[in-house]
């Protein structure tokens, strides 16, 4: 069935079916003064979910921002100055701005919302104060870098769930249309039951930050975070989680095992600190499920982001950019979703957050952040080492990558030798 005729004959678009497990209630706004939101991380990411977030809510404004440079926080409000231009909606006064490693507990303390949006390393930390001081929140994902990370951020998720408060975490499929009315389709059997899968982030990867002259080695890698495993977890981490997360949610479970492979093959320099240019990952799951996951960034490469579930009757094909269907075992598709009128999933995650706290009611993603979060953690560590790692080996972990109490005076966990190379990760050993 294509997606029109689909839509004539159900109500799959009905407000209560727009996020899994959560119903929006029609009832009136039981919250209606203005409400006060705090960003913390100013990079293109946290100034991007700023931006969702104040589009979402007629009655809401930026007062406070936090982050560790100085010049993130100048260069994301004059982005936003632009953006917001002729609206009172961006009212951040000089005293209002933190810096340092600390500033961003005055930051959450200033806000009703609070957006966590600085490197993944820090995320449990400050997670954990916004909790405490009942705030509600978008963390972007992953939500740790480590089982110690993941064992606080947990801990913390338990004081979301006595308290009520709002978390919704940025894994935007979890919220995107078209993946949502396939995941129904799934659910009601279509495709049988999900033995297998493919899931993939292959790109040329991202940005690198050049290291200038008088800088720290703390500084450094703060600049250039998404190349050391304290700040950033390694792409398989910080970005294939997504991929990761989708078979999760459609299978309806967490990997128990994983084992694999990877290295640097192309990105091998200095500027590239010591994560891994690809990573491929074998994922079981309880119910007898494997999922192969793959990412990779090298430059010159094929660019390729989707997910295929293969299951007794049928198979998915997922893709984060284009019409998704799902075939039978002979090609033939037997139910497509065009995606050409649909709102952007970022945007749509951030009108469910504000609506919820309006009407009193609550939507909480950790569960599910913090299990796709772990299951990334031990793909990592399969490739790293070389070896079949266990759930419940890694639960019995206190790693700590993150040191607590950071300052600039500090020594980054991770340091380069004489020759500024940095010990990478070696199987086997």
């Amino acid at each position: 069935m294509k997606r029109r005729n689909f839509i004539k004959f159900s109500s799959l678009l009905s407000s209560a079916f727009i996020l899994p497990g959560y119903t929006l209630k029609s009832k009136k706004n039981i919250y209606n003064d203005k409400i006060k939101l705090s960003l913390v991380g100013c990079g293109g990411r946290g100034t991007g979910a700023v931006i969702n977030a104040l589009n979402a809510d007629d009655n809401i404004e930026l007062i406070s921002m936090c982050d560790v440079f100085e010049d993130k926080i100048e260069s994301s409000l004059n982005n936003l100055k632009n953006e917001f231009k002729g609206t009172s909606k961006i009212r951040v006064k000089n005293e209002n701005c933190f810096t340092g490693f600390d500033g961003y507990k005055k930051t959450i303390d200033n806000a009703d919302v609070v957006i966590l949006a600085t490197p993944p390393g820090f995320r449990p930390q400050h997670f954990e104060y916004a909790v405490n001081s009942s705030k509600h929140v978008f963390v972007e994902k992953p939500v740790a870098t480590d089982i110690s990370g993941i064992k606080r951020f947990i801990e913390s998720a338990k004081i979301v769930k006595k308290k009520k408060l709002n978390v919704v975490v940025g894994l935007q499929r979890r919220y995107q249309p078209s993946y949502i009315n396939t995941f129904k389709q799934v659910k009601r059997g279509m495709v049988g039951k999900i033995t297998s899968g493919i899931v993939k982030w292959n790109s040329r990867g991202v940005w690198v930050k050049e290291r200038e002259k008088n800088q720290s080695e703390l500084e450094y890698q703060m600049r250039n975070w998404y190349y050391f495993n304290w700040l950033c977890g390694d792409h398989i981490v910080e970005q294939h989680i997504h991929n990761i997360d989708v078979a999760n949610w459609f299978i309806g479970d967490y990997p128990i095992s994983a084992q694999g492979m990877g290295g640097r093959e192309i990105r091998k320099g200095k500027k590239y600190g010591h994560i891994f240019d690809h990573h491929y990952v074998e994922f079981k799951y309880k119910n007898g499920a494997t999922i192969h996951s793959q990412c990779r960034h090298q430059p010159g490469t094929f660019y390729e982001v989707n997910e295929k579930l293969i299951g007794t009757k049928g198979i998915v094909n997922l893709d984060d950019s284009g019409i998704v269907n799902i075939t039978d075992h002979k090609g033939n598709i037997i139910y497509e979703y065009d995606p050409i009128d649909d709102k952007s999933p970022y945007q749509i995650e951030h009108d469910l957050l504000f609506k919820s706290i309006r009407q009193g009611d609550q939507i909480d993603n950790s569960d599910y952040a913090v299990r796709s979060n772990l299951a990334s953690i031990m793909g990592r560590m399969a490739t790293y080492t070389g070896k079949v790692i266990k759930l419940n080996d890694v639960l019995k972990i206190n790693d700590n990558l993150v040191p607590n109490n950071l300052t600039w005076n500090s020594e980054p966990p991770i340091k380069p030798d004489i020759y500024g190379n940095y010990k990478i990760p070696r199987p086997g050993e």
